[in-house]
């Protein structure tokens, strides 16, 4: 497929096919919103609105039509390689409803309209807009996943050099068959040639040639991107590599190795006429960003105590009825932000006895005979973690955040996991992005740990919006025991 028809493809018919679904299905979620707010046994829960008839409800409809678009597209839901990414649409979809959400709120108590914008009816169909929309994304999503257009909507990188960080991105890529990008190949540096025994798979990426025949490779593999792992070459060279991307008008990026944790952190800064490039504070840690959270946390804790003492009840008479010789609660130290200790509470779980050898293994294994019945049942169900709503109303914990661990086991991964500690620079959390991507339990902790460095760097109310959410589809976890 010629690269042009592909950029076109990419560039301009999915963007403006996705805005057309878009904009059908977002009037469809309004429309419904002012049905089940005017038409539907709804309307009796709210206060009667004159000339509330769809004809002249429509232009208010419109606007918010046109809003909800505008909003769209300013947080990227236009972006093709984002229909090939189902949650990072949720989120920008998310966004673009709250804003209008707010908007419409926050206008109708300034100006009068006729009719009156009614405050429910703005609510139900934020509910309704999101619905559609997501299903409506997901259904592209596997339409497109399942066609050919897969193949001429992502985009080919080529790796120039082979290292640690090529291996892990090419592990990326590759893992995912629906990833916006795919894998063509390695270009060899120089300071490749002599270490043949670190080359990369060729399954996993195979040897396209020399640095020295970049232009033809370029072309010849009809590459979108070159990503360079490694920049451990003269100047003159470096010039010449991006100067020949420029050529055949392929993009250039570039793995910053010197910094291995929040990237997304760093900032150009001049020292005098030198630039210097650093990271600077994380946005989580911004005291108007904490006292969202903590609002957040505390809203999410009450809700979550309300709604969880009746599970919580009925699930101590089960445990007290399987082993009457120990307590409903289980409480454990573990270690949370800045690295305090805290205590951290659950529904117990396991025999009694169970703390005595509880050191030994980071997390539970499969059928652990210590697990009583209730107690296996409700870690497939997370349900023992529901006490812990109390420490989030606390402040020992956040809703979402990296999961904590004790303080040993803190001790121990530190020295063997890299970038381990820097998880204490926020609260634990209760889920966390790990937890929805499956990592937790008995799970890889290397990729875990980069999961949690990733939610810590990329922070935004948005996020943790989206992880609750997915924590909710996901709330039975296959790796928990």
């Amino acid at each position: 497929m010629p690269r042009a028809s592909s950029h076109s493809l990419r560039e301009t018919v999915v963007p403006l096919a996705l805005l057309a679904g878009d904009t059908l299905v977002t009037f469809a979620g309004l429309t419904l919103g002012w049905w089940l707010r005017y038409a539907s046994p709804l309307a009796r829960l709210g206060l009667a609105v004159p000339d509330a008839a769809f004809a002249h409800y429509l232009p208010l409809l419109l606007v918010g039509v046109a809003l909800l678009i505008g909003a769209f597209a300013q947080f990227g839901l236009y972006d093709a390689r984002l229909l090939l990414r189902r949650y990072q649409s949720l989120s920008a979809i998310l966004k673009g409803t709250v804003f209008w959400l707010v908007a419409y709120l926050g206008v109708s108590l300034v100006l009068k309209f006729d009719p009156p914008i009614s405050r429910l009816f703005v609510i139900v169909a934020f509910v309704c807009v999101v619905a559609l929309l997501y299903a409506w994304r997901t259904l592209a999503y596997v339409l497109v996943a399942r066609s050919a257009l897969l193949g001429r909507l992502r985009r080919r990188a080529i790796l120039l050099g082979w290292n640690e960080d090529a291996r892990t991105l090419a592990a990326e890529i590759t893992r995912d068959p629906v990833h916006p990008f795919t894998l063509a190949g390695c270009i060899r540096l120089p300071v490749d040639t002599n270490v043949p025994f670190d080359l990369p798979p060729r399954e996993i990426c195979p040897t396209l040639g020399e640095v020295a025949d970049l232009e033809n490779i370029l072309v010849r593999e009809k590459a979108d991107l070159l990503i360079a792992t490694r920049l451990d070459l003269p100047r003159p060279e470096v010039r010449r590599i991006v100067e020949t991307c420029e050529r055949v008008y392929v993009e250039w990026k570039i793995v910053p190795g010197a910094f291995d944790i929040f990237l997304t952190g760093l900032r150009l800064q001049t020292i005098g006429r030198v630039p210097v490039l650093g990271v600077e504070e994380l946005a989580i840690n911004r005291l108007f960003n904490r006292a969202l959270k903590r609002a957040f946390d505390v809203v999410a804790a009450l809700i979550g105590l309300v709604l969880a003492s009746p599970v919580v009840l009925v699930l101590a008479v089960l445990i007290k009825r399987e082993s009457p010789g120990g307590p409903v609660f289980f409480r454990q130290t573990r270690v949370g932000a800045g690295h305090r200790p805290f205590t951290l509470w659950k529904l117990r779980s396991m025999a009694p006895d169970a703390g005595l050898t509880d050191d030994v293994r980071q997390s539970t294994a499969r059928r652990d005979p210590r697990l009583l019945h209730i107690g296996a049942f409700m870690r497939r169900w997370n349900l023992d973690e529901l006490p812990q709503f109390w420490n989030i109303l606390r402040g020992d914990m956040s809703l979402v955040g990296p999961r904590p661990e004790r303080p040993h086991h803190v001790d121990q991964l530190a020295g063997s996991i890299p970038h381990y500690l820097p998880r204490h620079l926020v609260k634990p959390g209760l889920t966390g992005w790990a937890q929805v991507n499956g990592l937790r339990g008995d799970s890889d902790l290397g990729r875990r740990v980069q999961h949690d460095i990733y939610y810590i760097e990329n922070w935004s109310v948005w996020l943790d919006v989206q992880i609750v959410l997915l924590t909710l589809v996901r709330w039975r976890d296959t790796n928990a025991y």
